[in-house]
């Protein structure tokens, strides 16, 4: 595969825009949310069964990142979300959009982000139905030992604010087990935990930026890339064993990790097809 850039910019067209749309999107969303207006509940990507799903959000959710609004703002972790994808947009993405031209860069951008996007629901939904199926089979059978077994299975994070309910109604349970009124709590709460599931959101450029990253592997395998600026790997290596991590976090899915792993192999994905397609195309042209 081949591609001609007429000259190398450190910060070319896109990139430089991408990054700059990414910032202020970012700083709109701490001053509406400041001032009552929660921008995640139009742009961030909702599931299509909830109520806040809108088509838009397979767009806009990779261009908003972190916990800015709402009651409890997280900003440091918003700002190291940000930074991380934006960082590692300019490190990989200014070489990429160098090599394809703008046009080709945008559009591999936004088919990573987009397919990214639709891997992430697809995965979404399987859990949703695990998420349903378990929530009916213990409203049917509300016993201390199948709500507890609902709480392992389920991986419901102590951390959050329903589950940190959900814990503290188990542990009163356990010391009062023939009181009736904590089974009839604990099926409002697992109640409660199904609508709430349905209706997180996801934010970020990671499914993008993944794609990103996968095409700068395939196309410069044996570049050096420095973990940690001391320790080096290889391109292909370095992609293979983030791949394999994302893959095996995912799977595991552990309380409280709120990372779309799937989100990052489906941008890894779909940068595979691109270039696979893209490559065969040109190929033909040549001939």
């Amino acid at each position: 595969m081949e591609f001609r850039p007429s000259r190398f910019e450190v910060l070319p067209y896109v990139v430089k825009n991408l990054l700059i749309i990414n910032v202020l999107v970012f700083l709109a969303s701490i001053v509406f949310g400041r001032n009552g207006i929660d921008l995640y509940e139009w742009f961030a990507l909702y599931h299509w069964s909830s109520e806040k799903f809108r088509v838009w959000q397979l767009v806009t959710h990779m261009f908003m990142h972190g916990n800015v609004a709402g009651p409890f703002p997280d900003y440091e972790g918003g700002v190291m979300h940000l930074f991380s994808n934006m960082f590692a947009l300019w490190m990989f993405g200014s070489l990429l959009e160098n090599l394809f031209g703008a046009k080709r860069f945008l559009s591999f951008y936004l088919m990573c982000g987009i397919g990214a996007a639709l891997m992430h629901l697809g995965v979404y939904t399987y859990e949703l139905g695990v998420i349903r199926d378990a929530v009916a089979q213990f409203q049917l059978n509300p016993t201390f030992p199948e709500f507890s077994a609902f709480l392992s299975q389920n991986h419901v994070n102590i951390n959050s604010e329903l589950g940190h309910e959900l814990y503290a109604l188990k542990a009163a349970w356990r010391e009062s087990p023939m009181d009736d009124s904590f089974s009839r709590g604990a099926q409002i709460l697992t109640g409660r935990y199904r609508e709430l599931y349905v209706d997180q959101a996801t934010v970020g450029a990671s499914g993008a930026v993944f794609g990103v990253l996968f095409a700068f592997g395939y196309l410069f395998p044996n570049t050096v890339i420095y973990l940690y600026f001391f320790l080096p790997l290889k391109a292909k290596y370095f992609i293979a064993l983030y791949a394999l991590f994302e893959l095996y976090a995912g799977v595991r899915n552990v309380a409280g990790d709120n990372v779309a792993h799937f989100a990052h192999l489906g941008g890894m994905l779909i940068a595979f097809v691109i270039l696979k397609v893209w490559n065969r195309t040109q190929r033909k042209n040549f001939y």
